[in-house]
């Protein structure tokens, strides 16, 4: 029975794991249920003699998401305009374990598209082992089982993940600026006032949204505050029905697009003094906990 109930409570957190791993809600749900899968196929002996589920859930979502990242990666090669990791409430995915604070980045900043697209850039072993030692504290002892390297070299692999990880930290604004220049965005916005849009923006400000195949979406990044600005207005125009409304999200304060009851958009942004990067999400399989 105790078992059921730690199988059980087991499962936020596993999703916790898996979309900081894989970018996206839907991708982190295949993973966690592949994991309930194959514990319920262990025989009742088998399961009886594993003394942590937890920790045996949490290995095999791991090694499932080591896989899905190979596959990833071939599928995004033919990804409809640019891929971005999925936008997600401030909430959603929370740290539910401890970590010294010396060998990881801010917790806040674990689960931010930022950062994921940093991961992006990095092995599937990489990935893997960052996420499970500096956001979740895992040993390295355990990380070397779940993807089949030795202790010291998963050390190695989290070293260069945490190097690129604190570089990508270290460059933005304190969150009190980082709110105060997005909301001036969204107030310029909501105005059609382009020219405070524009100062807002940084100079080498750059656009992506991602409709992938399923909505309206540019194809390429969109470079400069000028056309930046313009593109971003140009979508609120062409959709009068479309209302902004303010929404924490992993990144901050975000602006959820709104239209006929249900959220068809939502914009993110990097901040360093002005806004440098915005991130435009408009597939709809990606706003699936807006919704």
């Amino acid at each position: 029975m105790r078992h059921n109930q730690e199988v059980s409570d087991a499962r936020r957190h596993l999703m916790a794991v898996a979309f900081r791993m894989l970018g996206t809600v839907t991708e982190a749900e295949d993973a966690v249920q592949e994991a309930y899968a194959r514990w319920y196929r262990l025989e009742p002996g088998e399961r009886a003699a594993i003394e942590v589920p937890a920790a045996w859930l949490t290995r095999v979502t791991s090694r499932v998401c080591l896989d899905m990242l190979g596959s990833a990666r071939a599928r995004r090669e033919t990804y409809v305009g640019p891929w971005l990791p999925e936008p997600v409430p401030a909430s959603a995915f929370p740290v539910s374990a401890p970590a010294d604070p010396l060998d990881r980045v801010t917790l806040d900043e674990t689960v931010s598209s930022a950062l994921l697209v940093v991961l992006e850039s990095m092995t599937p072993a990489e990935r893997v082992v960052f996420v499970l030692h500096d956001v979740f504290a895992v040993p390295f002892a355990e990380i070397a089982e779940t993807v089949s390297r030795s202790p010291a070299a998963c050390r190695q692999l989290a070293g260069s993940a945490r190097k690129r990880a604190r570089e990508t930290a270290g460059r933005f604004v304190t969150p009190g600026e980082h709110v105060r220049v997005v909301r001036a965005f969204g107030v310029a916005a909501r105005s059609g006032d382009l020219a405070a849009l524009i100062r807002t923006l940084d100079p080498g400000v750059v656009l992506r949204s991602d409709g992938g195949g399923n909505a309206r979406a540019a194809l390429n990044p969109v470079y400069g505050a000028d056309r930046v600005a313009r593109f971003f207005a140009g979508v609120l125009a062409r959709r009068p029905e479309l209302r902004l409304e303010d929404h924490p999200t992993s990144d901050g304060p975000g602006l959820a697009m709104r239209e006929d009851g249900q959220v068809v958009g939502m914009a993110t942004f990097e901040v360093a003094g002005g806004i440098t990067a915005v991130r435009l999400m408009l597939n709809p399989r990606k706003l699936t906990l807006w919704n």
